[in-house]
């Protein structure tokens, strides 16, 4: 069993096109259900400080292929 806490700052890489998407910084969770929905990785640009931010990338549990110790693999379109 994983706690949340432990996606945390875990490096999200994606299968597709091996591109290294950035760090998990927040994750969704069903109260409801006690079930993990989704992880978020910050938008590329987050950041800067004029115009209007991205939207962060929230990457669904049926698209997260595998859990290691420092990574993240997820299979995305994008």
């Amino acid at each position: 069993m994983k706690k949340a806490t432990e996606f945390k700052n875990k490096e999200v890489i994606n299968i597709r096109n091996g591109k290294r998407m950035g760090y998990v910084c927040d994750v969704e969770i069903d109260v409801n259900e006690g079930i993990l929905r989704s992880i978020v990785v910050p938008a590329p640009g987050r950041w800067i400080p004029w115009g209007s931010a991205p939207k962060d990338i929230v990457i669904t549990w049926d698209e997260i292929k595998i859990i290691g110790e420092d990574v993240i693999l997820v299979d995305i379109e994008g």
